[in-house]
């Protein structure tokens, strides 16, 4: 044989060998795609800290993919679920019957992920929880089908309350949104504040979502709390802290802990409204170099800052497809073992981990929001006052309700 015809031998065997690993690789895969939903608010309330800008952090992460595992296409899917956990779960219920999705991410309001979840759970599926606040996602709630990524009621309570109280403001009020989140939120500030030595005077719990914040602020304001804890995100948020601000809270010496605030609320209301007032954050565009590349890349499309949510997305939705490349298979059982094994080291999170109760823990922030002076910028909004270490930030399995966990 010539050198020619042992070239070409060769080469052929080759692309026959490549050929044959690219079609076992997509056999692995069911219907020869991964494909992935994306289900959050994407008109109402918590449009603007998800929403839309998720689905596009989402498709950053599949594009820096390379759009395929193994060969395999990543197909994205996406709706809204109105926040309502009806909508979410029939929805999430017919991807899964009709459209074969492998994995639910986005998942903002924690009524609408606690239902998505058990749908998850009945049907050997996935889901990665990248918005929802209440701890209860990991706790009582949680399953062996379900991963939750960015933030939880108890770093929020832990970081936030903690802080308050250590300064001096321990007496509070708190205004709750009631659902899920609110009521997750609430008893966790509440362990937390009595724990600090503080005390809980009162509370009145709002429908979700809620325009008219009157008589809840007037109501917080007749307390004589030093602090008026807000249990609630979004709009909500927004909302109540415009109300307060017109009905003079401030003015008169009480003070407001936003308990759940993101970037987007800040930027909404604006330095002056918001100067000085405490959160904490799960991730922050310019904590770093880092996150700084990647939300420059963000905003480039987007126009806005991401927020951490729509930052923690495309962490998920990328430590998801290394494991689905890892392992070979977009089966899920496999695919979340494969997952937990894998350390998380991105912009992100540096050093996360998947806890065998489902939560990723990584550190948390304590920040304040910087004064009209102080800002050198339209998205210079925050100043990182503290890191808390991962280990301290989120729920001890020693005190986890997860059925997952062997106490």
């Amino acid at each position: 044989m010539t050198f020619m015809k042992k070239t070409l031998a060769t080469s052929i065997a080759v692309a026959a060998a490549s050929s044959l690993a690219v079609s076992t690789a997509q056999a692995d895969m069911s219907d020869g795609e991964v494909r992935i939903g994306y289900l959050a608010d994407m008109s109402g309330t918590y449009r603007d800290l998800a929403g839309p800008g998720g689905l596009t952090a989402m498709e950053m992460a599949v594009a820096d993919f390379g759009g395929s595992v193994n060969g395999a296409p990543i197909v994205i899917s996406s709706a809204d679920d109105r926040n309502s956990a009806d909508v979410g779960a029939n929805t999430v219920r017919g991807w899964i019957d009709q459209d074969n999705v492998d994995m639910v991410g986005g998942l903002v309001a924690s009524s609408v992920s606690i239902a998505v979840t058990k749908v998850l759970e009945e049907n050997n599926g996935l889901g990665i929880v990248s918005g929802s606040a209440a701890s209860s996602i990991t706790n009582e709630h949680c399953t062996p089908n379900h991963i939750h990524w960015v933030y939880d009621t108890y770093p929020l309570a832990n970081g936030t309350a903690k802080a308050v109280v250590e300064q001096g403001g321990d007496t509070w009020f708190m205004l709750t949104a009631d659902y899920a989140f609110g009521h997750a939120l609430e008893a966790d500030v509440t362990k937390v504040v009595e724990e600090s030595g503080g005390e809980i005077v009162g509370g009145v719990r709002h429908p979700f979502p809620t325009n008219d914040f009157s008589s809840y602020i007037l109501q917080a304001q007749g307390s004589g709390a030093k602090i008026i804890g807000l249990a609630n995100a979004g709009a909500d948020t927004v909302n109540a802290i415009t109300t307060a601000s017109q009905f003079g809270l401030t003015q008169s010496g009480q003070q407001l802990a936003g308990l759940l605030i993101f970037l987007n609320d800040v930027h909404a209301l604006g330095l002056e409204a918001t100067q000085n007032l405490l959160l904490t954050t799960g991730w922050y565009w310019d904590m770093d170099e880092q996150s700084r590349e990647w939300a420059q890349r963000y905003f480039d499309e987007v126009g806005r800052m991401p927020t951490m949510v729509q930052a923690g997305i495309y962490s998920s939705t990328m430590h998801y497809l290394k494991a689905v490349e890892a392992a070979g298979t977009d089966d899920p059982e496999t695919v979340r073992a494969q997952m937990a094994e894998m350390p998380i080291d991105d912009f992100f999170a540096r050093n996360g981990q998947i806890r065998e109760d489902g939560r990723m823990i990584h550190d948390m922030y304590l920040a304040q929001v910087k004064t009209p002076e102080e800002s050198t910028g339209e998205w210079d909004l925050y100043e990182i006052l503290s890191t808390i270490p991962a280990e301290e930030a989120y729920r001890p399995l020693s005190e986890s309700q997860c059925k997952l966990v062997q106490n």
